[in-house]
């Protein structure tokens, strides 16, 4: 059987009041033998002190049991409830007036203390709410977290929000009870919030000035109407916000998708153009002129393979880029010495790097690592490729190899023009080009990109360092004992 405790804790209140004023009685009377005056205000007190911790009720109790016991045991005749100097009469009921005003005022200072703990209290629930709601601008997220960061915050049992345009109602807890779908559309249609008794449910609108987007129910917790209004009006200026944030994310990448496809296409055009002109001016000479001589046909079709081999570079560029950006990139790894790979590399290499001196610093004793040997020099010649092209034509190439934290590092240093703070973040990315230099040195913007991606794959990290007017140092590291 379940006991009530609310009718005990009052029964027990009325039992310590009989027991207060008795004490009070046998101290005042057979101990320090008082004068009525000074008994007056320790029932007084005791009133006081009855109203600030249990209420009016309470004290207004024990005001008329105080009053009572004032009259039998300190008016004369004692013993009796009979008064015979009507100056007692004025006393007694002075006393009582005074007892009951004064209660009434400390129950009223009790009153306000504890609303404005209560404001104090809703305040910051509601502060620490729209923190929360604040942490996501995913529409879809935010509307399945909302439910339970209410119970959270606010020490309810149960949530429940309906959002005008979505099927679906959002719950803090699938098994969650006594709040209906019904219920938050009623409010969501009618505007006005519903608050019910403590431990009920109740139902904020969504409101957006006028307009009201939908309904969030509450349960399990003692809400004040302010409170809840403003319960709702967060909630609908949050999901509000990251509808409209999600839309400009959605614009923004929209428009940068249109301006990299622009890119891509003005950089694919452009490069492809270049050898197409090249291989058709000198398939034209060869057509046309009869009169060429060996040397000068020889010239002629030199031409027309360099810019064949150049185009099939191009596409070939393209082609892999697609290839990682649909499966990843596939290694064949094994354990190769990185001087060997340097070396083989700076061979293959030797068109691109021209009369540029060409310096190895390779530190001895570096154990074989684990690599796609192949792939890995296609990252050195992509970066010895950059630095020919980036730097005048005699100034010096510089390669380096070294261990250094278990892991291998491996460099490639120029003395050209630098690259300024703002890039050095945005060259590894597809397709970009220096803003300086993309309209005088030929190129796709795809080659670093490539190297990240296979650097990448090997648990490695790629990246530069410059500064303008000293040249740039392109490195990459790779674990050294995988």
């Amino acid at each position: 059987m379940r006991v009530k405790v609310r009718p005990i804790r009052s029964l027990l209140r009325y039992l310590a009041i009989v027991i207060l004023v008795g004490a009070v009685v046998v101290l005042l009377r057979h101990g320090l033998r008082v004068n009525p005056t000074t008994v007056a205000l320790a029932f007084l007190l005791a009133v006081l002190v009855t109203s600030a911790f249990w209420g009016l009720r309470y004290s207004v109790i024990l005001a008329v049991v105080a009053t009572l016991a004032f009259n039998y045991f300190f008016l004369p005749p004692y013993g009796t409830f009979t008064i015979a100097d009507p100056q007692n009469w004025v006393a007694l009921f002075a006393f009582l007036f005074t007892a009951i005003i004064a209660s009434q005022l400390s129950e009223r200072a009790r009153r306000e203390a504890a609303n404005a703990t209560q404001r104090r209290r809703d305040v910051e629930r509601l502060y620490a709410f729209s923190q929360r709601l604040l942490a996501t601008d995913n529409v879809a997220e935010l509307l399945n977290a909302i439910p339970g960061y209410v119970c959270e915050i606010f020490g309810a049992t149960s949530a429940a929000m309906f959002v005008e345009g979505r099927r679906e109602l959002y719950r803090s807890d699938a098994h969650a009870a006594g709040i209906t779908a019904d219920d938050l559309r009623a409010v969501a249609s009618r505007g006005e919030p519903k608050v019910s008794g403590e431990g009920g449910p109740s139902i904020a609108p969504l409101r957006l000035g006028a307009r009201t987007t939908g309904a969030i129910g509450i349960s399990g917790t003692r809400v004040s109407r302010e409170s809840l209004e403003a319960l709702g009006s967060l909630v609908a200026i949050a999901i509000e916000r990251a509808g409209v944030i999600e839309t400009l994310s959605k614009t923004e990448a929209a428009r940068q998708s249109e301006n990299l496809r622009a890119a891509l296409l003005d950089s694919i055009t452009h490069e492809l153009r270049t050898p197409l002109t090249g291989i058709k001016a000198a398939i034209t000479s060869l057509i046309s002129e009869s009169g060429l001589d060996d040397s000068q046909r020889k010239d002629l079709l030199t031409v027309v393979d360099e810019e064949a081999d150049r185009l099939n570079r191009l596409v070939g560029e393209a082609t892999e880029m697609a290839q990682f950006d649909a499966m990843g990139v596939e290694l064949h790894k094994h354990p190769a010495p990185i001087d060997l790979v340097i070396e083989s590399t700076v061979l293959e290499s030797a068109a691109v790097l021209g009369h540029h001196p060409l310096q190895v610093r390779v530190t001895p004793a570096i154990p074989k690592i684990s690599m796609d040997s192949d792939r890995i020099a296609e990252v050195l010649k992509q970066l010895l490729e950059n630095a020919a092209k980036y730097s005048a034509p005699t100034a010096p190439i510089t390669i380096s190899a070294e261990i250094k934290d278990e892991k291998l590092m491996v460099s490639v240093s120029d003395q050209g023009p630098g690259i300024d703070d703002f890039e050095q973040g945005l060259i590894f990315d597809k397709f970009y080009r220096g803003r300086d230099q993309r309209y005088k040195v030929q190129g796709t913007g795809m080659g670093l990109s490539i190297a990240k991606a296979i650097i990448e794959a090997h648990d490695g990290a790629i990246g530069v360092t410059s500064q303008m007017g000293h040249g740039s140092v392109f490195w990459f590291e790779l674990p050294a004992s995988s």
